[in-house]
């Protein structure tokens, strides 16, 4: 799948078979989640990934009802921003960051035949909190985003189209 037809034809998904994703694709999600842009280079990022179905299950609780496809996943990334490798004078940049690669985590599962769905985190700090406390990071590694990751129980969901006409200007507002 070319990446303009993943982007166009993203959906999220919420409900997923148990077919388990290889660590080929794993990495290659990975790989993808790296390869975006950060503020000068900082990439600074890291990402906690469980396939263990307990630790799904915690994830999902500790972020609330909205994540509950985590407990259907066989996958699950939580994107974090490391506060220590964030560009120093402009440290906010980690959201923007994190916030890249989760796109591209998410595009390229697509292209692989892979579901996703972004699960927020940040700024939600009861959120935030109860993932640090559940894998006792440290203060300056923040939850941004929880992702879920499965092959689609529905193999023909489709994204709809979302250009909106009216929110384009041009030349002026």
């Amino acid at each position: 799948m070319d990446a303009l037809q993943a982007i166009l034809t993203r959906a999220s998904v919420r409900d997923f078979t148990d077919q388990p994703i290889s660590d080929g694709d794993l990495h290659t999600i990975l790989e993808a989640g790296m390869s975006g842009p950060s503020c000068v280079n900082a990439r600074d990022w890291s990402f906690l990934v469980t396939r263990d179905p307990e630790i799904l299950t915690k994830m999902a609780e500790a972020n609330g009802r909205p994540a509950e496809p985590l407990k259907k996943a066989t996958l699950g990334i939580l994107v974090l921003g490391d506060l220590e490798r964030a560009f120093p004078r402009a440290p906010e940049y980690w959201v923007v960051d994190g916030s890249i690669a989760c796109q591209n985590m998410i595009l390229a599962a697509k292209a692989l035949g892979i579901g996703s769905v972004w699960l927020g985190t940040w700024p939600q700090m009861d959120r935030v909190e109860r993932q640090q406390a559940l894998f006792d990071l440290p203060e300056t590694v923040v939850p941004h985003s929880l992702i879920a990751f499965g092959y689609p129980a529905d193999p023909e969901l489709k994204g709809r189209g979302f250009y909106e006409e009216d929110r384009v200007h041009m030349d002026k507002w």
